[in-house]
Formats: C-alpha cells, sequence, structure tokens
C-alpha cells in the first residue's frame, strides 16, 4: 500500500482524514459553521483549549482551505474566522458526524446499563 503521505489528495479518506488531523478541528468548524467569529469568541467557546493550540488548529484549517481568516486594517488590529466555500460544504458532515454520536452514546448507555 502507498505512504500515506503519496495518498493525500488521491484517496479521499485519507486526504479528508490529514485535513482534519487536529483534535479540535471538528469542534472549530462547528462553531464557525454557526457563525463568523473572532479568536476571543472562538476561545470563549472552547474553554479547554489553550491559545497555542487553538491559534495552531486555525492556521492548519486555514492552510487547508477550510477556513478564511480577514484581517481589517485598523489599530488594534481585528482578525476575523469564518468557513470557506469548502468548509461549508463540510456542514453536511458535522450534521450527520452529530447523528452518528448520538447514536454511539446510546449505545454506550446500553451497554453501561446491561448486567
Amino acid at each position: 500500500m502507498e505512504a500515506e503521505k503519496d495518498l493525500f489528495g488521491k484517496c479521499p479518506y485519507m486526504t479528508a482524514q490529514k485535513v482534519l488531523s487536529g483534535k479540535w478541528s471538528i469542534m472549530i468548524l462547528y462553531h464557525l459553521g454557526k457563525k463568523t467569529m473572532r479568536f476571543g469568541e472562538l476561545q470563549r467557546q472552547l474553554p479547554d483549549l489553550t491559545q497555542s493550540t487553538l491559534t495552531k488548529q486555525l492556521r492548519a484549517l486555514e492552510e487547508n482551505g477550510l477556513i478564511e481568516r480577514k484581517i481589517y486594517p485598523q489599530v488594534p488590529p481585528k482578525v476575523e474566522y469564518s468557513l470557506s466555500d469548502i468548509g461549508i460544504k463540510f456542514k453536511k458532515v458535522l450534521v450527520e458526524l452529530a447523528i452518528w454520536g448520538g447514536e454511539y452514546i446510546e449505545t454506550l448507555k446500553d451497554k453501561a446499563d446491561r448486567p
């Protein structure tokens, strides 16, 4: 089998896995799917996420084209993050992930209730 890096851009599963590899990527995309946000707003939505990790995750998502960063020329600088066109298409995947995640939580509860 080809090496992982050789499959990026060829295999849809490996490409998606690479693009979404950050631990917080899905949660960041979820929040940006609701509205355009500034860094501080995102940080308040994800209190367990450190400032440096959020910065790294946002940079990676921007490099991968899933989000856009808009810088306003003012003092102090204002920066907003939003989903790109391909990021907006990912919202459908987030809906399906939420459905699957809910079903999985139910199976965990059922399993815990069994003797």
